[in-house]
This record gives structure tokens, sequence and C-alpha cells, in this order.
């Protein structure tokens, strides 16, 4: 049986052709799209690995806004459970994994940083 695919939107170091090879053993497609309600900053990396094999000490992370004018741009990877799986080890435990509605229609997982209450 064939593992089926599932939808990673990638607006940072997976898309780098050095990264997918380290994390997922083969380079990967995908098509561009848009993930409204979000905006973008930057983490510092400390883990000395994800430096490695990124070469970069900030990596951009995803923030909710809920402001749909708010847009990021990115790309809809098909990977598959495994390697979300492998994506999940390699990204930090600043960033977690949520599903989301792209602006293409497709649900896919997102790194992002850690939802907060509001007044935390």
């Amino acid at each position: 049986m064939a593992d089926q695919s599932v939808v990673l939107f990638s607006y940072g170091t997976l898309r780098q052709r050095e990264v997918q090879l380290a994390v997922f053993g083969r380079e990967l497609s995908g098509t561009p799209d848009r993930l409204p309600g979000y905006r973008l900053s930057l983490l510092e990396i400390t883990d000395p690995h994800v430096v490695e094999v990124s070469g970069a000490t900030h990596h951009p992370i995803l923030e909710a806004t809920g402001d749909p004018a708010d847009v990021v741009e990115g790309a809809a990877l098909r990977v598959t459970e495994d390697e979300l799986t492998a994506a999940d080890a390699y990204e930090v435990d600043d960033y977690e994994r949520a599903l989301v509605p792209l602006a293409s229609g497709l649900r896919g997982w997102v790194y992002a940083a850690h939802h907060r209450p509001a007044g935390t």
C-alpha cells in the first residue's frame, strides 16, 4: 500500500533544496500558494544541527494575526506521512505544526509560532 501524501505549506527553509535533501532525502516540488491571516517574523535558531543544515541562524516563523489582509507567500509541497514526521524532527520547539486552510482551497500542515492565549 502506497503512503498517501499530505500538503505541507512551506514559506521558509523547507523550500531550500539542501534542506529538503537533508530532511526528506529528496528534492520536493510544490505549487505556489498563500496563507491568509498570518505574518512572518524572524526567530533565532540555536540548534547547531538545524543551523548547519539550513546555513542560517535566523529563520522565518509564522505568527497568526487573524487579519485576512496579512498574507504569507509560500509553496504547497506534497509529502508522505513519514516525511512529515521527518519535518517535525527538523523544526525546533519554537514551531508548532497546525492544519490550516490555504488560499488555493487546500488544507495543509504548517509550522507556526505556538498559539498563546490573549493577554499572556
